[in-house]
């Protein structure tokens, strides 16, 4: 029961790694509809620009942190530009193809520049750790749930009380219409990019800080992990990818107290399936009908 109790605090700070990201993909998701299968490279590059920023420029993490994700903003908004902007009245499936494309060569450029070899992720922050009672906690623990749930306060209040959070609401409902209100539906798209690529980046630093390891494959099973949680939680609303990025943190971890790290992935795929079959929509997604 304690290792049990313990696994699943650990659930905590894992799920919230898992809330970035599919924050990232949930609001990419609720304003064009499409499904970015190259987050979980940008999450990656994320951690690597930090690496070098705290490696080779002797950057603090916090610094790192912040320049990580305005590089990765600026690298979102570029992928959204080149790749997803010409395809914008395309097929969903074309653009769908093309996610799957860009993921793939973002991680084959960061292979041929920095090869395929795992890294050490520098330790910009003194480990130090905390027990109460039986319960151990470290303050590596407790900075990732910390910046995690600060990063997503701050999303919220962006979504919910600025001109540019109202502008993105608006597209997500009726582009067409939030353009005709004079809303600069491009900027909106890309400012949305820009936010999930950021929080992707934070979330890529954050990992690498915690496991001590980082290579150009990382980004493939959390992004896709990221995107069950959306689903799970409801994709295309902010707070049910939280959720679901929590939950699916909670499982993997019951899993491995229960003695079934083996499987814990297969458990998350099933978990998909299971939500498919009996909510569609998500834990806090509504069925919507659809005219075809």
């Amino acid at each position: 029961m304690e290792m049990m109790i313990q696994q699943l605090i650990n659930g905590l700070f894992l799920g919230s790694i898992y809330a970035l990201l599919a924050l990232g993909y949930t609001m990419v998701y609720g304003i064009i509809k499409l499904i970015n299968f190259a987050h979980g490279e940008v999450y990656m590059i994320g951690s690597f620009i930090g690496y070098f920023l705290i490696n080779q420029w002797q950057l603090g993490f916090f610094p790192a942190l912040f320049i990580s994700m305005i590089a990765s903003a600026a690298l979102g908004v570029t992928i959204e530009f080149l790749a997803y902007r010409p395809l914008r009245n395309s097929t969903r499936i074309s653009a769908l193809i093309t996610a799957i494309g860009v993921s793939y060569f973002l991680q084959n450029v960061m292979i041929f520049f920095f090869s395929a070899n795992v890294r050490p992720f520098p330790q910009a922050i003194e480990r130090q750790t905390y027990s109460i009672g039986f319960v151990q906690v470290s303050n590596v623990q407790l900075l990732i749930l910390a910046v995690s749930v600060t990063l997503m306060i701050l999303l919220q209040l962006i979504v919910n009380k600025t001109r540019m959070g109202k502008a993105m609401r608006a597209v997500s409902v009726d582009a067409d219409a939030a353009r005709l209100m004079g809303i600069n539906v491009n900027r909106t798209i890309s400012f949305t990019f820009a936010l999930g690529s950021a929080l992707a980046a934070a979330g890529g630093m954050l990992i690498g800080l915690y496991y001590n390891s980082i290579d150009p494959s990382m980004g493939v099973v959390p992004g896709l992990k990221s995107f069950v949680a959306a689903v799970l939680g409801g994709i295309g609303i902010i707070p049910g990818a939280a959720l679901g990025g929590f939950v699916i943190g909670l499982v993997e971890t019951a899993a491995t107290a229960l003695g079934f790290s083996d499987y814990k992935d297969a458990l998350v795929y099933v978990i998909l399936i299971i939500i498919l079959l009996v909510r569609p929509a998500g834990i806090l997604g509504k069925n919507i009908k659809e005219k075809v």
